[in-house]
Order: structure tokens, then sequence, then C-alpha cells
């Protein structure tokens, strides 16, 4: 009975090696050769499912899998060994024919000799309950090579029931979850959750940034605790958020499956599974599942100085407005990202002045260590004679797409030292601002340099003693938009001088509404109805669009509607015209407004039947289901017909995100006494001024004078030609978004997306005494290009995707005023240029050793100019017509 029993437990034992039907995870027989056929497959195309479009490759190959060793004491911890063999490469498009770049190549000179040596040598896989314990390969395999066999090596990573955990594979540490069900499991990847270490950034605004969603699904069939299929696809998919030309998406697929199985190596007895790899092959060493990051050769790519030799003749001023400008300079960034401090150097130190400040943009914008430090070392601040260039060294760095701690400090550093020309003092401080916002919003709040920055905005702008000093500070605090500097901004707009007072109303108009709390809107009520002093009408009526933009009270709008009627005569129509702006484009107050006007003492005839040319309007440039772009203008003029302030702001939407794409001011004061006009209440004593102030890409800039004090406007009038003044001109890099993927199947991909901009704002104030008109002009000049480039990296083969829209536009407001008699006259009109639209996609395959396939396709349409509505007599939305040209197609060798 005892041997009977004994010979029961040996055949259990027996029984439970062969088929391990209760394990946890994959499960080899012993002394089985398990032969396999495996494929890796890679596609790239714009996310429009049609299959002739795409790029891609596939590697191919026959897998032996066997057992090696099991451990005694437990039947879930195994050695397995994986050979792949007779690889081989091919198109993933079969429509390629003739123009394949693998026809007629063996996988040796496709692959490289020592590459393929090198996929084809056996790896080992130490699995624990299904787990990858530890991955076996070669020292100084190339990294390439070694991430194609980790991606295989990761398929047999699994286990056979239900549930959720963390996994350590090819993709890093990630989330999965397991669906387990008769004959199969599904392994579901959670791209998102995998820790792994790779570059990469993005533009933090959700307007200019890049949306990407990524999926995984593995499905393993399972027969005997083993594998007979398993089919993995992983997808990522991008686009950019307002423009829904520029996307991507990359699919790679892996495919195994077992063929056969026949006799294979006998088992190796052991307990310990160090020595039993030492016994197999003393050079085996372990390294990490995990991908690894190489960098392919460029072969034949010019050097720094090269590319900026054919570079140079594009960023010419004069050619500054045409689309090739601007797609140099983002190629050229993209250089100037791999280059050294050196390099960077030499070349600034050796162009002439007219290419420098173009120059200045770009290493700027190309925002590394190497480059900042090459600009600052360039860069002479103690010095007034290369004001240009520090001014554009600057306004690129408010305009990064990531700034760094690294940045901000340099810049305090600046700040703190000596600096030749207080404008750029003034600038540099402005700037630091911005970054600190950028910063905030990135999470980089409570960075050591950032809660510096802070402590010199709100220290400064407390224990300002000069009128410059405070103005920039609070400049500055309208970058940075700290809500502790909230107390500091209500002090100044209720108790400063007239232009504090307007600046910090101003500053207080940009934060967003959870911080325009009672307490504030009480501050904005007194300013409004001059409770505590007279007010000038810029600060009134800006407090009182502060009320009616953030969530006002009942009383709130009523005590304001009750207020018209009872103001100087062009601030009653003003406000009157900022009310049915509201009722009219159906802001968020405009239900309060509604509920309020039922009342009769608000809703009358004398009230709204007020006279004056001030106005007030907001319309739509485009609007399609998931975005919108809006242009707001208002007008504001003094009694006598002479303009106070003209605002122009134009805003892009996606969903619920904003941007405040731009904003051009032009104000004026102090100039009645030169037609001998009685100034209006609480402006008797301004001093004569004209400047333009602008916001581009929610960046406040340093504010332009036209003249200030009654003397320079009187040399200012006697010499003036007419001629614009430019606020910001220069070349910009607003969408920057760069993401390298490791996918699961070994291979590497990047997705790269840069937008650029040359930019040119100007504006200009003429004011004629003899003809008794004043004339404001603003002009708007763009030349945008947006490029995106996906690409999937082998290390011998090299596939990839590049898209690029580009125009060329112009935007001017013109507004006259004739004061010759009362009411005075006023022509407004903001006028649209015709527009090219282009798009551009260029599809290639490409060998290491040089050979390539390219598609490229064009197509182009002319975008119609058009006149915007200014005013709510008439407001038609301007309807931009596209007039499409014919599509041009090539394709062959290069």
């Amino acid at each position: 009975m005892i041997l009977l029993a004994v010979l029961f437990l040996c055949f259990i034992s027996s029984y439970s090696a062969s088929v391990k039907g209760h394990t946890t995870g994959l499960s080899l027989n012993n002394d089985r050769l398990y032969k396999l056929t495996y494929s890796i497959e890679v596609s790239l195309d714009r996310g429009k499912g049609k299959l002739h479009d795409n790029v891609g490759y596939r590697i191919s190959s026959n897998v032996d899998v066997a057992l090696l060793w099991r451990n005694p004491d437990g039947d879930d911890d195994q050695l397995i060994q994986i050979t792949m063999k007779d690889v081989n490469v091919e198109n993933v498009n079969q429509q390629r024919g003739e123009k394949s770049i693998f026809k007629g190549k063996s996988p040796p000179k496709i692959i490289g000799k020592e590459n393929l040596e090198a996929l084809q040598r056996p790896m080992l896989l130490h699995l624990i309950h299904g787990k990858v314990k530890e991955f076996y390969s070669y020292q100084n395999e190339p990294v390439a090579i070694e991430n194609i066999k980790r991606g295989l090596a990761s398929l047999f990573q699994t286990q056979l029931s239900s549930g959720t955990t963390n996994e350590v594979d090819i993709s890093g540490n990630c989330k999965v979850t397991y669906q387990a069900h008769q004959d199969k499991v599904i392994k579901i990847k959670a791209l998102d959750s995998c820790k792994i270490e790779r570059s990469g950034f993005t533009t933090p605004n959700q307007v200019l940034g890049v949306s990407s969603k990524a999926t995984s699904v593995t499905t393993y069939k399972i027969e005997d605790s083993f594998v007979i299929a398993v089919l993995a696809e992983e997808i990522h998919a991008f686009g950019l958020n307002f423009l829904r030309t520029i996307t991507g998406k990359i699919v790679s697929k892996q495919k195994l499956e077992l063929k056969t199985t026949e006799a294979g190596p006998r088992l190796m007895s052991g307990k310990q599974v160090t020595a039993i790899i030492k016994a197999v092959d003393s050079k085996y060493t372990a390294i990490p599942i995990v991908g690894q990051i190489f960098q392919s050769q460029c072969k034949g790519c010019p050097s720094l100085l090269e590319h900026w030799q054919s570079t140079r003749k594009y960023l010419q001023p004069d050619n500054l407005s045409k689309a090739e400008a601007v797609k140099n300079f983002l190629a050229f960034v993209q250089h100037l990202r791999t280059a050294k401090q050196e390099e960077i150097l030499q070349i600034l130190k050796t162009e002439n002045k007219e290419v420098l400040p173009q120059l200045v943009d770009a290493v700027t914008s190309a925002q590394t260590s190497d480059s900042l430090e090459a600009i600052l070392d360039f860069l002479d601040f103690k010095s007034d004679s290369s004001i240009i260039l520090q001014e554009r060294f600057l306004y690129a760095c408010g305009f990064a797409s990531h700034p760094n701690e690294e940045l901000l400090r340099a810049l305090i550093s600046k700040f703190k030292g000596s600096i030749g020309s207080s404008d750029i003092r003034e600038t540099v401080m402005i700037i630091i601002g911005a970054l600190v916002r950028k910063l905030c919003q990135n999470e980089g709040c409570k960075l050591k340099a950032v809660v510096e920055a802070k402590k010199l905005i709100l220290g400064g702008l407390e224990k300002a003693e000069k009128k410059e000093d405070t103005t920039m500070y609070l400049l500055a605090l309208k970058n940075a938009l700290l809500p502790e500097g909230i107390p500091l901004l209500l002090k100044y707009a209720e108790a400063g001088e007239e232009h504090i007072s307007h600046l910090a109303t101003t500053t207080l108009q940009r934060y967003d509404l959870p911080f325009i709390t009672d307490e504030v809107k009480k501050t904005l009520n007194r300013i409004y109805h001059q409770n505590h002093k007279v007010h000038e009408k810029t600060v009134r009526t800006t407090a009182a669009a502060i009320i009616l933009n953030n969530n006002p009270s009942y009383m709130d709008v009523k005590n304001i509607l009750l207020s018209i009627g009872e103001l100087p005569q062009e601030m009653n129509k003003y406000m009157l015209s900022i009310v049915q702006d509201i009722l009219r484009f159906e802001m968020p107050a405009s239900k309060m407004v509604r509920r309020v006007l039922k009342e009769m003492v608000a809703h009358n005839y004398d009230r709204f039947s007020r006279s004056g040319s001030s106005s007030a309007y907001t319309g739509y440039i485009e609007r399609s289901p998931h975005s919108a772009s809006t242009y707001s203008l208002d007008i504001l003029y003094s009694g006598s017909g002479i303009l106070r302030r003209s605002n122009l702001n134009v805003f892009q939407y996606i969903g619920k995100a904003g941007l405040h794409g731009s904003q051009v001011v032009i104000e004026a004061q102090g100039l009645e006494a030169l037609i001998a006009a009685t100034p209006d209440e609480g402006e008797e004593n301004l001093d004569s001024y004209a400047g333009m102030s602008a916001i581009l890409f929610d960046v406040q800039l340093r504010p332009v004078t036209f003249f200030n004090g009654y003397s320079d406007l009187m040399s200012k009038m006697l010499s003036a030609s007419g001629d614009p003044i430019s606020v910001v001109k220069g070349l910009i890099l607003i969408i920057d978004h760069s993401q390298e993927l490791q996918l699961q199947s070994g291979l590497k991909a990047n997705i790269e997306v840069q937008g650029g901009l040359a930019i040119d704002i100007s504006g200009a104030m003429e004011f004629s005494l003899w003809y008794r008109e004043s004339k404001t002009r603003v002009k708007n000049r763009v030349t945008v290009v947006i490029t995106s480039d996906i690409t999937v990296d082998s290390s011998f083969v090299k596939a990839g995707l590049e898209t690029s829209t580009e125009t060329e536009a112009g935007l001017e407001f013109i507004s006259t005023v004739q004061f010759s008699q009362y009411p005075f006259l006023v022509c407004m009109q903001m006028d649209k240029d015709e527009a090219p639209f282009r798009q551009f996609e260029k599809k290639y395959e490409r060998l290491s050793t040089g050979r390539g396939y390219v598609s490229q396709r064009r197509k182009e349409s002319l975008l119609s100019g058009c006149e915007f509505p200014l005013h709510q007599e008439n407001s038609d939305m301007c309807k931009v017509v596209f007039a499409p040209q014919p599509d041009s197609t090539s394709s062959g060798w290069f």
C-alpha cells in the first residue's frame, strides 16, 4: 500500500512537470523545442485608415524556444532560451512593387552583418510565476538590436488569471490588466502609466498643444499552458488641437504563432539559475528588460555651420514675410538642439547685423543649456549698443515653449547686475514675470528660482518709489498673475495715479474667475462708481468690464445699468455698447443682464438711446464644432472726439481652454488743449501722451511710446512721417512638441510637432490740426508654418511621415475721426488680406545605407480676404472662402 502511494505521488509530479495546467504563467514542457514564426509590423499614416497611404516595414523571422531549466523546488521558476532565425525585412505596403527599397537586397545587406549576427544570437529569459525575473543577452550588442530582442522576450510575460497588476517589460514599469477566458488571455497595457526614461516636452497651453492617445492590447491563445498564437497591437495617435490637418498615427503589431514542436534539449539539473546560465555560456550577462535609448548615426548630415550657410539667405530681413523663412527657422532650431556651445558662439560672432536678430531668435528658441550659455556669452547687457539683439533674446525667452529654472535664474542674475539700457532692464523684469507663470503652470511654483522671482516682483512693487519702477513691476505681475499680488493691485488700482491705476486694473483683468472674489469686486465697484475718488474713464470702464465678465451679482449689474445716463457722454455710449455686446454675443453675464433689464428703471428709452461714437463689439473670425476664434474691438473717445483708447483682441478657444492670441491697445490722453476743448471729468490734469501696448500669445510685451509730454508731441507732429512704430518683430517658436516612444516591438518612434511664425505688429497714431482729424492704424503681418514629423527607427531602416501647413496673412485695423464738428465723424475698418493656404505631405522609407523611397503631395488653396464688422449695426460674420488649387503628387527613389 505504501509502495502504491509513492508511485502515485511520482506520477502526479511527472504529470505536473509536463502539462502545467495549474501554473500562473506560461509553462514549457520538458525536453521539447517549440518552433514559432514571429513578425513585427509597423506603419505610419495620418489616421485616415487608407492602407495605400501608409509607409512602414515588416521584420519577420522563425523563433525557437526551449526550456533549459526548471527549479526543482517550484514549477513556476523557469529558464527558457529564445532564438531568432532566418530574419527578413520587407515593405508593409505590398503595392510598392519595383519601388521597394528592399528589392534585390539580402538581410545581411539591409540589417548589416554584425547586427544580424547579434539579432540571431540566443537570449535567455528567467520567468517566475510567468513574470520576467531577469533577461540575459551578450555584452556590447547594439542597443537597437537588443531592443528588438527585448520586444520578443516581453511577449512571454503573462498570467493566466484575471486581474490588474504592475509589470516591467520593454515599455517600462506599466499598469496592466488581464482578462482570462477559457482558451485565451487578453492583456491591456495602460501606456500612459509606463515609467520609462525618455526625452520629451510639449507646449503647456492646451490650445497650442498636441493631444495624443495610446493603446496596447495583446491577445494570447493558450493551449496546454503555452501559447499557440500571440497578437499584440500598439497604437499611438496624435493631433494638433487647433489645426486638425496636423495628425498622425503609428501602428505597431507583433505576431507570434506556434508551428510545431519537436524533441529539444534535455532539462539541465541544478538548484541555482546563475550556475545554469554560466554552464550554458559564461558570456551571458543580465541586462534590463526595459528598452534602452539609442541614437541612429546620421550619414552625410551637414555640420551646424554648413546648415547655417544654407539657411541664412532665407532669414534676410526682406524675406521674413515668406513661408520659406519660417520653415528654415524651424529646421535650424532643431539642428541647434544638438549643437555645442562653441559651435553656436562661433556663428553668432561671425554673422552680420542684418541677419543677427533672426539668428538670436533661433538660438534662444532652441532652449538647450548650450544655446543659452552661447547667447548669454555673446550678448553684453552692460552695453546699450545692441538693444535690438537683447530685446529679441528676451522676447524669445518670454515665448519659450518649455522654459526651465536655468533660464529664469539667468534672467534674475542679469536683472540684479548692470544693464546699460533702462528699456532692457524693464523688459528683463517683464519677461521674468512671463517665465514665472509658465513654470508655475508646469508645477514648478516651488522651484528656488521661481520663489526668488516672486519675491523680486512683489517686493519691488511694494517698495517702489519711482513711477517707472512701479510700472515695471506691474507689467511683470501682469505676466506672472500671482494670486498673492492681488491685494497690491487693488491698492494701486484704487489709490494710484492715473496711469498706475489704469495699469493695475488691466492687470486684474487678466486674472481668472476664481481670483475675482467678492472683495475684489467691492473695490472695483468703488472705482467705477467713484465712491472714494474721481477716476479717469479708462480706469472706470476697465473696472466695470472686470465685474461684468466675472459672474456679476444682480446688484452689480443693476448699479452699472443705472449709472448709464449719469456718465460723460462718450462713456455713456461706451458702457451701453458693452452691455449690448454682452447680450448679442451671449456672454456668461447675459442671463443676469436680462434679469435686471426686466426692471423698467434699468431698461428704458432714456437710458438706451444715448448717442456717441464709442463702441464695443465682439465677433467670430472662425467657428467650428470643436473650436472658435474671436475678435473684439472696443474704442473709447473723449467728449471732444479724440481717441482715449482702442483695444483690439484676438482669442482662440479649444473646448474650455483659451489662448489670448493678441491684444493691441493704443492709448492717448491730454490732447484736448490742441483743439481748445474741455477735458472730461477726472482728466483735467493729464499730461499729453500716446502709446501702444501689446499682448502676444499670453505674454505682455513692453509698451512703446509715440510721444510723452506737450513738447515731445509738438516735435513729433512737426517731423511726423506717418511711418508705423513696431511693437514686436521677429521669428517665434509657438508650438513645440517632442516625444520619444519606446514601442513594445522594440522599435523607437519619435513625434515632433513645431509651429513658428514671422510676425510684425506695428501701430501708428497721426494727428492733424489743419484737417482736425486723427487716425489710428494697427497692422499685423504674420507668416505661419506648422510642421509634424513622425518616424519609426530600427537603426537599419527608418520610415517617416512629414506634414506641414503654411500661410501668409495680414490683418489691418484703421480708425479715422474727424472732430471739426459734433457729432464727430468716425470711420472704422478691419480688413483681412487674401492669404494662400498650403499643405504638404512627405512619406519616406530609408535604409541606413542611404537608399530610400519618397512620396510627396501638395495641396494649395486661397483664403479670400474680408472685412470684419466692428459695430452692432453690421454684424454679419466675415466669411472665409477657400479657392482650391490643383493638387500635385510625386514619388520615387532618392
